[in-house]
């Protein structure tokens, strides 16, 4: 580490904010660390007020240009900053494995390559972006997309470049300027994003990077009259405050909350597939929104799927996420860990077993948990967890699968186990949730909507869904040729 600068993994990192094409120091710095080791990877700018203010200033300055930039250059621009994503993939998978703790072989070979394809997407669907004209009484409609104008962009800390393409790639193609706002405990990839964009010859206060604390520079961000457009992925405590921040101002929110999702394994489904689908839920030490950490299994197979499940967890090798081998690494942060443990040590105190786990490993490491004899109302249950915890129950018959799967104020996701088509589209169409998987998890195009039911979020996003989100739509009618209306 030198001055501004900090090497991460070969990779020299920028630890100042980036407004308005240059690099900006604050006074105070926050450290950010590793959660595979605990050391220290950076020093970096603590924005507040004053930062927000000149960041929003840069993306306000830079709106008339950008939203006047012909479409064909926008999304000659996202290509471009996507070249410099896979040119520079190795590099930004190693600093973001350091970072945040995920499986290296993830992000090289799933997430960057997916943070790059975000982008180019987007450019496309940009180019293909028209509603058809219709007529009434002879006059002609037309729908555009007006640009907004500033976005504020605040991303998670679980897969932060992904998540920071998936929001800033719409909201450029639209023609709109962003702030950006990385999730304080793994803002090292964000930084290289700055720089990438900038290689690629993207206009200076087109993207602005900056860093801090949410309570500090996130309310100064959220609360600013010249913002347009917020578009928010975290928890709902944080989502509440912003909406409220934003109230004021009646700025349009676009937010992606948690969830409590369950997968529902039927006795006719394929078992292995359905014990592969559970296993698969402690992706990422579970940190992950869309996870089925709740599985409800059929009576007269949960034992069987238990056993099967019990065996194959046995097998994942937890450790160093920068190990090819390695299937589970460290949750992110001391903070983290020490939620995860209470939720799980709350459960075994009121009378829940662990089949699976149950506590601590070494380091920020927990142990992939499966818990049973747990209440359908019981804190394990109904609150989202965020860590490589799931519960199993089990159900009686179709009614009560539904009953049990929807009974949360949550309504992310769900995944279906079943090996009867007629049974799959039955339930399917009874869950509340914003994804639905039938026979398969995390199966994801982006021209599909995206987002929550009830406290897992506010609107979608995907595909065109991006695009009325960032855009002011306008429909403009035109009177026919020496059409005269004498009233």
């Amino acid at each position: 580490m030198s001055g501004h600068l900090t090497t991460v993994a070969g990779v020299t990192v920028d630890t100042r904010h980036f407004i308005g094409g240059e690099r900006v120091a604050s006074t105070e710095t926050f450290t950010d660390t590793s959660p595979i080791d605990g050391s220290t990877l950076g020093e970096i700018s603590r924005g507040r007020a004053m930062e927000a203010a000149a960041a929003v200033a840069a993306a306000k300055a830079a709106f008339p240009g950008w939203a006047a930039t012909p479409r064909a250059e926008r999304a000659r621009l996202l290509h471009a900053i996507a070249d410099g994503i896979e040119k520079r993939l190795e590099e930004l998978a190693n600093v973001e494995t350091c970072d945040n703790g995920a499986l290296l072989r993830s992000h090289r070979r799933g997430v960057m390559p997916r943070a790059a394809h975000n982008l180019r997407f987007f450019a496309d669907w940009l180019l293909k972006l028209e509603h058809e004209d219709f007529q009434t009484r002879g006059h002609t409609n037309h729908v555009s997309w007006d640009p907004a104008g500033p976005c504020v962009l605040i991303t998670p800390w679980n897969a932060p470049l992904m998540m920071e393409t998936w929001k800033v790639a719409p909201a450029l193609a639209a023609g709109n300027t962003v702030v950006l706002k990385p999730a304080e405990w793994s803002p090292l990839t964000a930084s290289l994003l700055a720089d990438i964009a900038a290689e690629a010859g993207l206009p200076a206060g087109v993207l602005n990077v900056v860093q801090g604390h949410g309570s500090e520079i996130g309310d100064a961000l959220t609360s600013h009259p010249d913002v347009r457009r917020i578009s928010f992925t975290g928890s709902v405590p944080t989502a509440k405050h912003i909406a409220a921040s934003a109230a004021a101002n009646l700025t349009p929110l676009s937010l992606e909350l948690g969830g409590k999702s369950p997968l529902l394994v039927f006795a006719d489904a394929d078992l292995d597939l359905a014990v592969d689908l559970a296993v698969e839920q402690y992706d990422n030490a579970g940190q992950v929104c869309l996870a089925a950490t709740r599985i409800l299994v059929e009576e007269s197979v949960a034992e069987e799927f238990t056993r099967r499940f019990t065996e194959k967890a046995a097998r994942l090798k937890q450790g160093d996420p920068r190990d090819e081998a390695t299937d589970l690494g460290p949750n992110i942060h001391p903070r983290q860990l020490e939620k995860i443990d209470g939720f799980v040590q709350r459960a075994l105190a009121a009378g829940a077993r662990a089949v699976v786990g149950g506590r601590r490993g070494e380091g920020q490491y927990y142990l992939p948990t499966l818990l049973t004899d747990v209440a359908q109302d019981s804190e394990i249950v109904q609150e989202e967890v965020f860590g490589p915890v799931l519960t199993l129950q089990t159900f009686a018959d179709e009614a009560e699968a539904v009953r049990l799967a929807n009974d949360t104020r949550f309504g992310l996701a769900a995944t279906v186990a079943t090996g009867d088509p007629e049974r799959a589209e039955r339930v399917t169409a009874q869950l509340v949730a914003g994804t639905v998987w039938v026979n398969c998890f995390f199966v994801r195009d982006l021209q599909a909507p995206f987002g929550g039911s009830r406290h897992s979020g506010v609107g979608r996003e995907g595909g065109t869904w991006s695009f009325d989100f960032y855009c002011d739509l306008k429909n403009t009618v035109t009177a026919p040729k020496g059409w005269k209306d004498h009233g």
